[in-house]
Order: C-alpha cells, then sequence, then structure tokens
C-alpha cells in the first residue's frame, strides 16, 4: 500500500476502506524513513482557502476561509482558535449584511491522540431575530449597545462542546455583534458593541462570533493571473514590469468565530505539556461547516425547511490545500470527506501541480521533483514531514499519522520576537507549528514550494529562497487581546485603497 499505489488507483471506497488504517502506518514510516532532522514544509499553494471548490463557491456562508491556531501569547496556558467564514465580504454590503447562516453547524474539531478522528469537537449553531419585519431597515437608528432596541436584525449563537463523556451546552442565546456599518450607525465599534459580546464559557474558556477584519494577506489578483509575482514581473514568462504587491484582501471583511480554552482542557493527558518532542504535545485542528441533507423551499416565499442528518460541506485544516492542489474533480469530494480518509488525496498532494508550473511560468528556475521513489516513498518528503507533525516540532521518529490537520504542539515556547516566516525563518511557533495571524503563509509556502529553504541546500538559492507575491503584512492592525482579529472595516467608509471616504 505505497504512496504510488495510492497515486495510481481508482480510489473506489472499497479500497479505500481496507487499506486506509495500514497506509497510515506505512506513511509515517516512510516519513521517518525519509527525513533524517525535524524537517517540515507546509503544504504548498499560493492563496488562501476562499471559493476553493465548486459547490462551496455557491455558498459563502458556510465557506470556510481561514483558520488559524497558537498558544496565547498573554497566557501561554490557553490555546486561541479561530475560524473564518464568508470569505471577500463587502463591509458596504446592505441592506441585508452578512451574517452567519442560521441553518448551518459550524465545528471546531481537535484530535489530541495521533489517530486523526475527533476527541473533542466544538458546535457552533446561530439563530436571528427580526425586531420589525415591516421595515427593510438593518437598524432604525444608531445603535449604541449590543442590547439596542435600535438594531433591528440580531444573531445569537450556542456553543456545545462534545467529548468521551458526552455533549455538554456552554453557553446559549449569545449575542453577536451588529456589522460595522458606518460612525453614524455603530459609533464606538470595539468598545461599545464587540467587545462586549466575549462570552465567559465557564472553565477559562471564552468565545466571540461575529463581523472582523479578514486578517489574511496575499495578492490573490497576480497569484491567479499566471502566478505573476509581482515583485518578479520581469522574469515570468509574459513579462512585465516589476512592482509591488497589492493586497486582494485590502478592505474586505469576515466572519470569525473564535475560541479561547485552557490548553489542559484539550491536551490528551489534561496538562500542559512541556516536552516538544512527544506525541502527546501536539492537537491537531481542522474546522467545517455542515448543513442538513434535505432543504425544501415554501412556494409562499416563507423560509425552507431543513430536514436530515448533518453533511459537512466545507473543511479547512492546514490553509490551501483544497484550493490549489486537489483537481477539480475531487474538490467537493474533499470537502465532504473526512481527514482520516485523506490517503485517497495524497497522490496528487505528494506529487503538487503548482511545483511543475513554477519552471514553466519563470524559465530557468527549477524546483524539487514530485511523486514517488522506486520503494513508494514520496520525494517531498517535506510535504510528507508536515502532515505528520514534523513540521510543528515532532522528530521523525515520533511522526503522526498522515493527515490535513493544523497542528501545533502545546510545548513550544513562545518567542519574544514573532518573524512573520514562521518556523522557517527560525521562529519556534509560527506557520506549519499551528498559525499565527501574522504568519505570512503564501511567502513561507511558495518558498517551500520551490525548495527554497535551509532544509533543501540544492535548491537554496534565488529565487527560490526569495519567492514572494510582495505583500507581507495585513492592512489593518490586530487587536491585542482577545478575540485577536481586527476591526472590521465599517461600510461607509470603505476604507480600501483608493476608495477612502472623506
Amino acid at each position: 500500500n505505497s504512496f504510488r499505489q495510492y497515486q495510481h488507483s481508482s480510489f473506489r471506497e472499497e479500497a479505500l476502506v481496507n487499506r486506509k488504517k495500514r497506509w497510515m502506518k506505512v506513511a509515517a514510516a516512510a516519513a521517518a524513513a525519509s527525513v533524517s532532522v525535524v524537517g517540515f514544509s507546509p503544504t504548498p499553494a499560493n492563496a488562501s482557502s476562499h471559493r476553493e471548490a465548486p459547490l462551496i463557491s455557491q455558498d459563502p456562508v458556510a465557506d470556510n476561509t481561514d483558520l488559524y491556531t497558537y498558544r496565547d501569547t498573554t497566557d501561554p496556558t490557553k490555546l486561541d482558535i479561530i475560524a473564518n467564514f464568508v470569505g471577500l465580504e463587502l463591509p458596504q454590503g446592505g441592506p441585508n449584511f452578512q451574517k452567519f447562516g442560521d441553518d448551518v453547524k459550524y465545528s471546531i474539531h481537535v484530535d489530541n491522540n495521533g489517530d486523526v478522528k475527533d476527541d473533542i469537537t466544538y458546535n457552533f449553531r446561530f439563530r436571528t431575530a427580526i425586531a420589525n419585519g415591516n421595515t427593510f431597515l438593518y437598524n432604525t437608528g444608531q445603535i449604541a449597545a449590543t442590547n439596542d432596541t435600535n438594531q433591528n436584525v440580531r444573531q445569537f449563537y450556542s456553543v456545545e462542546r462534545v467529548d468521551n463523556a458526552g455533549s455538554h451546552m456552554l453557553a446559549t442565546d449569545v449575542p453577536t455583534p451588529p456589522v460595522n456599518i458606518g460612525p453614524r450607525s455603530t459609533p464606538n465599534y470595539e468598545s461599545a458593541l464587540a467587545s462586549p459580546t466575549i462570552k465567559d464559557l465557564g472553565g477559562g474558556a471564552k468565545s466571540f462570533a461575529g463581523q472582523r477584519d479578514d486578517p489574511f494577506f496575499a495578492d490573490l489578483g497576480s497569484v491567479f493571473d499566471l502566478l505573476g509575482l509581482r515583485p518578479l514581473n520581469a522574469a515570468h514568462v509574459i513579462p512585465k514590469a516589476n512592482s509591488a504587491g497589492v493586497d486582494g484582501l485590502a478592505g474586505k471583511n469576515v466572519h470569525s468565530i473564535a475560541l479561547q480554552v485552557p490548553i489542559s482542557s484539550v491536551s490528551k493527558n489534561g496538562d500542559n505539556p512541556t516536552t516538544v518532542d512527544s506525541k502527546d504535545s501536539i492537537v491537531g485542528v481542522y474546522a467545517s461547516a455542515a448543513r442538513q441533507r434535505v432543504k425544501v423551499l415554501s412556494v409562499a416565499g416563507a423560509a425552507p425547511r431543513n430536514a436530515g442528518r448533518w453533511v459537512q460541506v466545507s473543511r479547512l485544516g492546514i490553509p490551501l490545500i483544497n484550493e490549489v492542489l486537489i483537481p477539480l474533480g475531487q474538490k467537493d469530494k474533499w470537502n465532504a470527506s473526512e481527514p482520516e480518509d485523506d490517503a485517497q488525496f495524497f497522490g496528487p498532494i505528494l506529487d503538487p501541480e503548482p511545483a511543475k508550473l513554477i519552471p514553466v511560468l519563470y524559465p530557468g528556475v527549477t524546483t524539487p521533483p514530485g511523486g514517488f521513489n522506486s520503494d513508494g516513498s514520496a520525494k517531498r518528503a517535506d510535504i510528507v514531514a508536515v502532515l505528520t507533525g514534523q513540521g510543528a516540532g515532532l522528530s521523525a521518529g515520533n511522526a503522526l499519522a498522515p493527515a490535513d490537520l493544523l497542528r501545533v504542539n502545546l510545548a513550544t515556547p513562545i518567542t519574544g520576537s514573532p518573524n512573520r516566516l514562521g518556523v522557517i525563518a527560525g521562529d519556534a511557533q509560527g506557520f506549519p507549528n499551528g498559525r499565527r495571524l501574522a504568519d505570512d503563509v503564501v511567502d513561507i509556502e511558495l518558498r517551500l514550494l520551490a525548495g527554497g529553504t535551509p532544509l533543501n541546500p540544492t535548491y537554496n538559492v534565488s529565487p527560490n529562497n526569495a519567492l514572494t507575491d510582495g505583500v507581507d503584512t495585513n492592512d489593518t492592525a490586530n487587536l491585542s487581546t482577545f478575540p485577536y482579529v481586527g476591526t472590521p472595516f465599517d461600510g461607509y467608509s470603505q476604507e480600501a485603497p483608493g476608495h477612502a471616504a472623506p
């Protein structure tokens, strides 16, 4: 059951069921055999996971855009998890502003024993209340507080934790803040409207759900125009003058679910791990969205009725896998599958298409070969390493079963000066050891895709180790306190570059 066999198989379901568990053991062994140092490489890709598959691109309310998880810098005994949905959200989107879906189940999944199965799941459900259905207005006056009667459309949520002891409802009817409409409608947004909705869940945990600035930054326009990286335009096969990168997410908002929990409440042994190279110090996280199987539309224009079991329609762990690595014909299947079933997709992941395109688009650049050796081991041992937790600090001997989980080491010391390039720049934390809001995953992944890191001396040369989209930071500051994601842009100001209101 080698990587090669999975690459060429028909991925039939019966074969997957019979071979899945044995394959994962072989994959972990292959990783240990092929990596002699604590190597790593995040799965290569070139943009955020917005609109990454055909079906979910038509369903933005249920679309995972980005996932972040890291040890809290203020209180290292806490773990922060942020799951974002509703990508490329325009702040001025009235009169029906964006919100969470009342018919969507949003979940954050945690694997704390390395078996690639959920050990803890946090479920978030939302409901919308309209005070006056006889007006088209979202608000009928200035909203000065979270319970202001001028807010005509309000949304509330519940938080449920599911673990081996059963289901526990942590909170119900928690208000979300209104969207940031503008200085007349939502003045003093952060202090008066957003911060008061942070919910104490008990036991040292807390949550927030609502509109935020999209913290992801990337030159989406250049990336999808034949990977025309603006700072390297002159070297492209279709050359243009070099120029600075343009943040395609500038001025855009997103809807965030932020969760802060004590590390001891999610770690395998119920403690605060201290040994970095230990499987017990790692948790793997992914976020998902699910809808019920049956949706019945009303001929009278009433809200649809939903019934049946929940079906996963979107998921996200390591950023960008589905968007640029999974082929179009398998993207929707990926979103519907569980990480424990990822073996069926490792053919294109371990022989990534983007790695083959870079030398074509930038003549003279060579990249590491993908695919498989004659013994079935992956040539891209760096990619195998991140799928097995080595990018989070594990040695090859402690490699975990491979899967699309954003793995974070709960024993990694907090660094005083975090580097935007994370682990590849010598930072103990940062992508692919979890993912912080300021991690420049686009540059990290471009360089690792091309082999331009100290782990690959043959390819760690210019331009491989200098690839960049030219966008190094977010367009607005993140908060210094929970929920950390920055204040959303307001609709009146429309503060995207070139569109600032007077």
